[in-house]
């Protein structure tokens, strides 16, 4: 069953600057239409578009893993997505460099990222709930999803992103 609210719940009224509306969520003064289904029973499950970093960090194919993970400590991230002609073909995360490289005895500074990146692409739509991206990323088991709106990636989330909605928002 699918309910609106039009006021927020006394149970989630301690969340400072969120508001509820009838399609829309405002949280820092952002605004957020929220999907039909983003509202069940009662439970508000908070959107993607809130919880994601909409700064995508890339890295190109063809460097190498040593500018990869400097790239990596420098934006404090846990993975880029990889580009190779202009176009996204996979992901690097912390994980792919210490499963993939380091525990094979790779040379980082000879290696390619090509060589180790996750592919193919696995996303999850915008309009998605928490729950869907936690699914996606339990049944791949990947720690970083890109985030994509009509088929283009507009951001990354993260297992830790995760944490923190379900430890203030919600529960699986």
């Amino acid at each position: 069953m699918v309910s609106f609210l039009r006021r927020a719940p006394r149970s989630l009224t301690p969340f400072h600057g969120v508001q509820y509306n009838r399609f829309l969520l405002v949280r820092d003064g952002l605004r957020v239409e929220l999907p039909p289904m983003a509202v069940q029973t009662g439970v508000i499950l908070r959107p993607l578009a809130v919880m994601m970093n909409r700064k995508i960090r890339t890295v190109e194919a063809g460097a190498t893993l040593v500018a990869a993970a400097e790239m990596m400590r420098e934006a404090r991230v846990g993975a880029l997505l990889v580009v190779e002609a202009g176009a996204y073909v996979g992901v690097l995360s912390e994980t792919d460099l210490v499963r993939r490289a380091m525990a094979t005895g790779m040379d980082p500074s000879q290696s390619c990222v090509r060589a180790i990146m996750s592919a193919p692409l696995i996303t999850v739509e915008i309009d998605r709930s928490a729950h869907d991206a936690s699914d996606t990323m339990a049944e791949h088991g990947i720690r970083h999803l890109p985030v994509t709106q009509d088929g283009l990636i507009v951001g990354m989330i993260s297992v830790r992103d995760l944490l923190r909605y379900f430890k203030n928002w919600g529960t699986m």
